[in-house]
């Protein structure tokens, strides 16, 4: 319940938020719609002045950008963790924006502070340069300094918010993909190709590359055996993959756990199998693949048969490619796009014998294999 409302009052706030900025906009967008009418040519004067507005937000969000640029923060919580305040991590090694944003911000307050007398008189001069781009006549001086005014603060406070909202999220999410895909090629080195995929995996995630359809649980990890149970499912699944070849259990005992039926259990089989393909059951990755309990167990089968795959005989191999690819084939199967179907091609890429669809019915028959000639008799 608590969840459901934190989840509705963030989607209330946003909406809050996207009404406002749509208000402001259509304000702006009305009064100068209004002036337009009134002029001896409303389509000149309702062109010059959306340029002059756009151009006015334009460097209104350019200003927004310089004062929002966030700064790095030094001892926060890892790559694209958060730290004690609540901020993202250390994620612009490179520092170079965030000084010059720095400068030019003390540069332009301090150009504006000087300025502030003649603000009046400047803004008077701005509005009679920009009168004949509006249509001229009486009153359009105003008008276009206040329209200047108008949407140059609403850039600032547009690019302002959005550089500070989501910039820091985008740099964050790049540098921890970064990280993670280090620490697959890490993995990789080391021989554990399963975990190494499951970083590349997450690393693709969070630069949108590919989707996530594992729909992972948030009690998951109350019903494993975890070290720590505050850490989340993936982190559990990671540990146990990783004490797998330290584990004293056999294969018949995690063939037993994974039979136990609950989700976390199995989900436990899986990531030992992932950890150590000796332990590996293909009758229970297949059946994990076929009838999952949830797209986050489905997921794990797929990285167990990942592992499991190059020890396999011709024909549990040929078994493992007909379950992977009539999953893929099944319309209510692994869904297009998602981490799974990028494990499930890898899958079958990585199998010696060809995917065949299923032959459609009435379909052309396939073509019987070609007698091979004995040694010494002519083709």
């Amino acid at each position: 319940m608590a969840t459901t409302g934190r989840a509705g009052g963030a989607a209330a706030m946003r909406t809050a938020r996207r009404t406002a900025a749509g208000a402001l906009l259509g304000t702006g967008l009305l009064g100068l719609a209004l002036f337009s009418l009134g002029r001896p040519h409303p389509w000149q004067a309702l062109g010059g002045g959306l340029v002059v507005a756009c151009a006015a937000t334009l460097v209104g969000g350019a200003l927004g950008f310089l004062f929002g640029v966030p700064r790095v923060r030094a001892g926060s919580g890892g790559p694209g963790g958060a730290g004690d305040d609540g901020s993202h991590g250390s994620y612009a090694p490179n520092t170079n924006l965030e000084q010059v944003s720095d400068w030019l911000t003390k540069v332009l307050l301090g150009v504006g502070l000087t300025q502030l007398g003649s603000l009046g008189e400047r803004l008077d001069r701005l509005g009679t340069t920009l009168a004949p781009a509006l249509g001229g006549g009486a009153g359009t001086a105003p008008f276009a300094a206040a329209l200047v005014l108008y949407f140059l603060l609403l850039g600032f406070l547009s690019g302002w918010l959005l550089t500070r909202l989501a910039l820091p999220r985008v740099l964050s999410d790049a540098d921890q993909a970064l990280d993670l895909f280090l620490a697959g090629q890490d993995r990789d080195r080391k021989g554990d190709k399963v975990g190494a995929d499951d970083l590349r995996m997450r690393a693709m995630q969070h630069l949108g590359l590919i989707g996530t359809s594992t729909g992972k649980a948030d009690d998951l990890p109350g019903s494993m055996l975890p070290v720590d149970r505050a850490a989340g499912p993936e982190r559990v699944v990671a540990e146990v993959r990783s004490t797998a070849r330290r584990s004293a259990l056999t294969a018949s005992q995690v063939r037993e756990l994974f039979a136990d039926g609950s989700e976390g259990r199995r989900i436990q089989a899986l990531a030992l199998m992932q950890g150590d393909p000796a332990l590996a059951d293909l009758a229970s990755v297949r059946e994990a693949i076929e009838h999952p309990r949830s797209g986050f167990e489905q997921y794990h089968a797929l990285l167990a048969a990942r592992g499991l795959m190059s020890r396999l005989p011709a024909e549990e191999a040929r078994l493992l490619r007909d379950t992977v690819a009539g999953r893929l084939m099944a319309p209510d199967g692994i869904p297009f796009g998602s981490d799974r179907s990028w494990l499930a091609e890898k899958i079958l890429s990585g199998l010696e014998a060809p995917v065949f669809l299923p032959q459609q019915q009435g379909g052309p028959a396939q073509p019987p294999a070609q007698p091979q000639p004995a040694s010494g008799e002519k083709a």
